[in-house]
């Protein structure tokens, strides 16, 4: 796992729990190119704001609203996408 200058761990579209927001920053090094294709062609932008609506357990897909539309992601492709850094 990276680890950010300020010792924690980066937010990532997976990391956010239900109600929680973000913006998208981008996506990892790891994620291939027709995943990053596919999630732009989706509405995933980077500096698009984002909101996970629905976090079942067990590692279930989580359910997220963009650009005004429904999408739900599991961890393979949500752990990829970075989100913008608050600084507290």
């Amino acid at each position: 796992m990276t680890v950010t200058a300020g010792g924690r761990a980066p937010r990532t579209l997976w990391s956010l729990r239900k109600g929680e927001g973000g913006v998208i920053a981008g996506y990892d090094d790891s994620l291939a190119e027709h995943y990053r294709v596919r999630l732009m062609e989706m509405g995933f932008h980077p500096g698009e704001t984002v909101t996970c609506l629905q976090a079942p357990a067990f590692g279930s897909p989580k359910v997220f609203r963009v650009s005004n539309t429904v999408f739900s992601l599991d961890d393979e492709v949500a752990s990829h996408i970075k989100l913008e850094s608050h600084d507290t």
